[in-house]
């Protein structure tokens, strides 16, 4: 999204003194790996002998200063933005399902996360006390992904097992992360991963988009 992007160049300006040129590939990615990656990318020659203590010193600073950037571009959010087809809906539909709660496992921090989705109304149909932000916490989605489950269990007084949880993921690394968590993968092909590569990856099941939201559920409940 090009208001992300340039948030994104913002931060970086601000945070580390000298203009973005290059952003790194992000999907399926957190924002630690796209900052560490742009970093390198973009040849910023750090000071401290320990490049990777010195690197991870200016993450936090620069994950404050996106939100700022991110937050202030809140209405262009909404403008330029786009949902995928049938996302809303979506989301509605499981939201009706009877023992099931759904959240979000990210790579965004909680701030960005939880202003996108309130863009585009998405957030009335999850409960984000129970997510998963890679952007915020100190996990690989992995093992993110566990996390979210125990809390989960923690906040409805329930045991949340593997086979009870189910990853929607759109990239191969989202497939892969949903292996490690102990979790179902049902992949959509709405982003840059085809239905052949997400299959690959190891998905459960692959649907092209999220237009049917009675197809989804079917897979998610079976």
């Amino acid at each position: 999204m090009k208001v992300a992007r340039a948030a994104y160049a913002e931060a970086f300006a601000a945070i580390i003194g000298r203009p973005l040129v290059q952003l790194p590939q992000t999907a399926g990615r957190t924002e630690p790996e796209i900052f560490f990656d742009a970093l390198a990318l973009n040849g910023v020659s750090l000071r401290d002998a320990d490049e990777a203590a010195e690197s991870e010193r200016l993450l936090m600073p620069f994950t404050a200063e996106l939100a700022t950037s991110l937050a202030a571009r809140r209405d262009l959010l909404t403008a330029q933005g786009q949902l995928l087809p049938g996302a809303a809906e979506s989301l509605a539909a499981v939201a009706g399902v009877a023992g099931v709660t759904q959240s979000v496992l990210t790579g965004s921090s909680r701030p960005n996360a939880t202003l996108k989705l309130r863009a585009f109304g998405l957030d009335r149909y999850l409960d984000l006390t129970v997510g998963g932000f890679a952007g915020s916490d100190p996990y690989p989605k992995g093992a993110l992904l566990r996390v979210a489950r125990q809390r989960a269990e923690e906040k409805y007084g329930v045991r949340v097992t593997e086979a009870a949880t189910v990853y929607i993921a759109d990239s191969p690394r989202d497939v892969e992360a949903a292996r490690i968590g102990g979790a179902r993968s049902i992949a959509v092909a709405s982003g840059r991963a085809s239905t052949a590569e997400l299959r690959d990856a190891g998905a459960g099941a692959v649907l092209p988009d999220l237009t049917d939201p009675t197809a989804l559920i079917a897979l998610i409940t079976a």
